[in-house]
């Protein structure tokens, strides 16, 4: 299914990946108000599709946006209430990057009127869809595991988070969003190797989506898994680097693996 806000590959196993930053697009004529910096979507998940393309041979269903979290951040409440309080975050729609500078030149900010309409157009038909395929694949198998795909700049972001950021990143909102048996086979998983480093609930302990849909006593367990692009990209030129990828997917099978299992 492709919409033109999104693409939903429906699978027929009980896992559901969200990548609700992998998107990269930004209108012309709102591109036009941004900063030549913000234009080019630095703080995009780089190619965390491409990364997770393998999961569709395991049965996932996978959803991706097509725009930027520069037009929306599908991954904040509607009511954009700060998931990390007292702490520096960007918003439903960012006012600044991911180094604390502005996304939009000066005075060219979107008022309420404008949240409310980019609220309208994608991040509503996005949770609908992230939401019926929950829905749908519970149906069908009684359960589901959705897992958040992300990743971001590993080091050098300041504005949030000092120094060098683990490589891999396991949040389950403390240990709420699925249950105690997932958390700690997909804890096993990460402990069992020895290329990565990796934390559980750091800084980054699972976004709205983790925490939102998460229902783990009714069937729906959620995590978020966000990676340092440094183990499969290179982080200045935005480029793939299969090598360093392949190394990494065969990690990220692995865990995908087990969030099936359930």
């Amino acid at each position: 299914m492709t919409d033109a806000i999104f693409s939903l590959h429906r699978g027929s196993a009980p896992l559901l990946l969200s990548l609700p930053h992998d998107g990269s697009a930004i209108p012309p004529a709102l591109a036009a108000r941004m900063t030549p910096e913000a234009r080019r979507a630095p703080d995009t998940d780089w190619h965390v599709a491409q990364l997770y393309a393998f999961a569709r041979e395991l049965g996932a269903s996978i959803l991706v946006p097509k725009h930027s979290r520069y037009v929306i951040d599908l991954n904040r409440g509607e009511d954009d209430t700060s998931l990390y309080p007292g702490q520096n975050t960007t918003g439903l729609v960012p006012l600044r990057r991911f180094t604390g500078e502005p996304v939009y030149l000066p005075g060219r900010e979107p008022d309420a009127a404008e949240v409310g309409s980019r609220i309208d157009a994608y991040w509503r038909p996005y949770h609908a869809a992230l939401r019926g395929e929950l829905e749908r694949i519970r149906a069908q198998h009684g359960r589901v595991t959705l897992w958040e795909g992300h990743s971001i700049r590993g080091s050098g972001l300041a504005f949030l988070f000092e120094g060098r950021l683990p490589d891999l990143n396991l949040g389950t909102a403390n240990g709420a969003s699925c249950s105690p048996a997932l958390q700690a086979r997909i804890e096993a998983g990460l402990a069992a190797q020895k290329d990565y480093d990796w934390v559980a609930n750091g800084r980054f302990k699972g976004g709205h989506i983790t925490r939102h849909y998460a229902d783990p006593g009714n069937g729906i367990d959620a995590v978020q898994l966000e990676i340092s692009q440094r183990t499969y990209m290179d982080e200045d030129s935005f480029e793939y680097d299969a090598a360093r990828a392949v190394r990494l997917q065969a990690l990220l099978e692995s865990l995908l693996r087990v969030a099936l299992a359930g």
